[in-house]
């Protein structure tokens, strides 16, 4: 059993290239994998390994100048959800294009999950899901409003074209593991929103807290690394990837016609030309040559 760490923290890093080198040296000598981003304004990423492991890294990570309370939420996976461990230099770890964006200076009220679905079920409350539209589409909480948005950039245009709806409404945000939230709050309240609360912790604090009687979350929930969902108890979800377009996949797509493992699926299949499927092929190729091998190939791609 594999421990999966995912982070985040907001602070000034001076000169996040020099942090890169004795971060990844000690993620690779602990046997560590996944993605870590490191920019001016922080850090983000998942991580998997040992336990001890990912104790050491996280102690590491606190040590650094600002992360004293770093945020991380700890799961569990049966097999390792990662290829191989990067640690990427970035203009922001949570990319919304919004350069007055400061979740340093103030963000909306956070949410404990116990008290979360007493507000989302408050008639005066409007919950937005500000997760891309590929997450939302395997699950969400009930009566979220869901803004269709393919990246996180794309939700300051849609707040923008879509705020005259939501006048005289309190604001109540989620997303994943909370990220998103600390500058999409940040960013309505620079708007004029005066009250505008989030989950603290995000859904998957939600999903290890609060029991499946009592919960107010339909479906399961998106996770960025091998294990593709995870729904109540954080436990693994039935969703599979396409290593195509990198969407999740329950099991009764795979079995029609459209699907071809790592070429395509029902959902990206008029989305590439012949010669790019041929390339998707010989990388299947390769990946099931390695595993034949025994040997670990590098897996689909990342972009």
């Amino acid at each position: 059993m594999y421990t999966v760490c995912a982070l985040y923290h907001f602070t000034r890093f001076a000169d996040p290239a020099a942090l890169r080198g004795p971060l990844l040296t000690l993620c690779e000598a602990e046997g560590i994998t996944g993605s870590l981003l490191l920019a001016r304004e922080g850090i983000n990423g998942t991580i998997a390994g040992s336990r001890a492991g990912i104790e050491k890294v996280i102690t590491h990570i606190q040590g650094l100048e600002g992360c004293a309370d770093l945020e991380w939420k700890l799961s569990e996976a049966a097999e390792q959800p990662f290829g191989r461990m990067k640690v990427r230099l970035k203009r922001e770890i949570v990319t919304m294009g919004q350069p007055d964006v400061d979740p340093k200076a103030r963000v909306g009220h956070y949410v404990d999950p116990a008290d979360w679905n007493a507000l989302i079920s408050a008639e005066d409350v409007a919950i937005i899901d500000t997760r891309n539209d590929y997450e939302v589409a395997i699950g969400s909480f009930r009566g979220a409003i869901d803004p269709e948005t393919s990246s996180f950039r794309e939700f300051p245009k849609w707040w923008e074209e879509n705020k005259h709806r939501f006048h005289n409404k309190r604001i109540a945000m989620f997303c994943t593991g909370g990220i998103r939230c600390e500058k999409s709050t940040n960013y309505l309240m620079a708007q004029g929103v005066d009250e505008v609360y989030h989950l603290k912790g995000g859904i998957l604090k939600y999903l290890e807290e609060v029991p499946r009687d009592n919960s107010l979350w339909d479906g399961e929930c998106f996770v960025f690394d091998g294990r593709v969902s995870v729904g109540h108890g954080l436990e693994e979800g039935p969703h599979v990837m396409c290593h195509a377009c990198r969407r999740p996949l329950l099991p009764a797509d795979r079995v029609r016609p459209e699907y071809e493992e790592g070429v395509s699926c029902h959902l990206c299949i008029d989305d590439y030309d012949e010669a790019r499927r041929e390339r998707f092929r010989e990388r299947q190729r390769q990946i099931a040559l390695a595993k034949a091998r025994g040997e670990k190939h590098l897996g689909p791609r990342k972009d």
